[in-house]
């Protein structure tokens, strides 16, 4: 009698410990959920729930909110009223006692799903439900390093890339077992993925040891793949770079990456551009810059000078008295738009070269210039002859 004093007293101290830290505590009865009584047993259940998951299920109310919270509702009381200890702590402490156990409830539908995968097959038949796709991952997307020209990246180019990824392997056809027979169930956790161990009111659930979480073992592996179900392939794939990509630029490949489990779609196969610089031309956005030098002559009076463009030498009309660094815009002669229509420009920034060598005319004329301008220059130098003398 004085043992069961103590855990009268204690376990109402626990639930009001609950309460003070916050934790949920008005959630609806999970026997009024499934519609059973206390004393139902786990056919009557499992019945129920069928009935309620097949009223909910995602793929038969799209975008309905209410029956997305019912179905949710209905797993999470299905996954503690099948369960023999959850069920035990539940009738004996409410939601409070599976706090305890580490149990809050499912996250989103692929928890769900990835869960009573079983369930879900034996309810709508195979292929019909979610269960088998959610519970099969989707595969691992790969990434690819390609460096182009820079007029690759301006004009667009198509190219070919050798990928090395992983395959089903043929022979097996992904089973990972010789002459396509099943693989068996595990003994260790009877085919669920996991293992519970129980200590008092606790229960808890790890991944199997034996199967890693999948629930199957392979006793005869596939020679060709070992038993993996893959094998390392490298493919060629046709690549189509888009006018006007930029450095950094990310291509994807709808489905060229690593395949998923059965049933589940391939990953995805991400290009990152890297675009070698050009000797000339400088880009910034969608324009084009490029350097061009003209003599003093024409700054000066203006007149015309032959500018590089992207598709070859034009002439460009400049005015008098133009400053070195001053840049003029031609429209229409940059870089294509990678979205939308229409290109950049190039931008022309003009500079003064000074010439290193003058013949004895240029050198006469600059010193009559300076003259006029009241400039001090050096005086000539003499010849070799003068200075003898």
């Amino acid at each position: 009698m004085k043992g069961e004093r103590i855990v009268v007293f204690r376990f109402p101290r626990l639930i009001s410990r609950l309460r003070f830290l916050g934790l949920p505590m008005t959630k609806r009865d999970y026997y009024e959920v499934l519609a059973v009584s206390k004393t139902a047993n786990a056919d009557e259940i499992k019945k129920s729930y069928r009935k309620l998951a097949l009223q909910y299920h995602p793929d038969r109310n799209r975008g309905d909110k209410e029956a997305e919270e019912k179905f949710k509702e209905a797993a999470e009381a299905y996954e503690v009223l099948s369960d023999p200890n959850k069920r035990e702590l539940y009738d004996r402490f409410g939601h409070a006692g599976l706090q305890q156990t580490g149990f809050t409830g499912f996250r989103d539908f692929d928890d769900i799903f990835s869960s009573f995968g079983d369930i879900f097959e034996e309810f709508f038949g195979f292929g019909a439900g979610r269960g088998r796709r959610s519970r099969a991952r989707r595969g691992a997307d790969l990434r690819y390093d390609l460096t182009i020209e820079f007029m690759d990246a301006v004009f667009g180019k198509e190219t070919e890339i050798e990928v090395s990824r992983h395959e089903i392997c043929r022979d097996c056809e992904g089973l990972g077992t010789e002459g396509g027979v099943q693989p068996a169930v595990c003994n260790t956790c009877g085919g669920r993925g996991q293992v519970t161990r129980s200590q008092g009111f606790f229960s808890i659930s790890t991944t199997c040891p034996t199967c890693q979480g999948s629930g199957t073992v392979i006793t005869d592996p596939c020679r060709t793949c070992r038993g993996v179900g893959r094998v390392l392939i490298t493919k060629k794939l046709s690549l189509k770079i888009p006018a006007g990509v930029e450095n950094g630029s990310r291509l994807r490949l709808q489905g060229e990456g690593e395949p998923g489990d059965a049933g589940a779609l391939p990953g995805d196969l991400y290009v990152f551009i890297h675009v070698q610089p050009h000797e000339k031309f400088r880009r910034q956005e969608d324009d084009i810059v490029v350097a061009v030098p003209i003599t003093y002559a024409v700054a000066a009076l203006g007149g015309e000078i032959e500018i590089p463009t992207l598709e070859g030498d034009d002439v460009l009309e400049i005015p008098g008295g133009t400053q070195s660094g001053q840049d003029f815009r031609v429209a229409g002669k940059g870089v294509p738009h990678l979205r939308g229509r229409g290109r950049g420009d190039l931008v022309v920034v003009t500079y003064i070269e000074t010439p290193t060598k003058l013949g004895k005319d240029q050198e006469d004329l600059l010193r009559r210039l300076a003259e006029l301008e009241g400039a001090k220059v050096n005086p000539k130098k003499k010849g070799f002859f003068s200075r003898k003398k």
